[in-house]
């Protein structure tokens, strides 16, 4: 019997909530790919293909376990002449949002 009580059913899954202070990966079963014919990256997941846009990218490629999202925002900010503080904002909402799609794990 699974924890709600209920024979069969799997136990609520916790939401993971991104902060700067979050280090974030790619799950295995995840893949991001160049599609070489088409000239776009694909973010490959079991039953699911999403289109990320070049920010989301450029964000996955640093996603590597290893850093914090603020140290991220730091590596855009300065890639892209850009203020950290706005930087961080939009990849921890973004990267919530990927966070809720199963596609980056702690």
């Amino acid at each position: 019997m699974s924890e709600t009580g209920k024979p069969g059913t799997a136990p609520p899954r916790t939401r993971l909530m991104i902060s700067g202070d979050s280090v974030l990966k790619l799950p295995r079963h995840i893949k991001l790919k160049h599609d070489q014919g088409r000239g776009i990256w694909l973010i490959l997941a079991p039953e699911r293909v999403f289109e990320p846009d070049e920010t989301s990218v450029e964000v996955l490629k640093l996603c590597d376990g290893e850093r914090p999202v603020s140290a991220i925002a730091k590596v855009l900010a300065d890639q892209f002449q850009a203020p950290v503080e706005v930087i961080l904002a939009d990849i921890t909402e973004m990267l919530q949002d990927l966070a809720d799609k199963g596609v980056v794990t702690s």
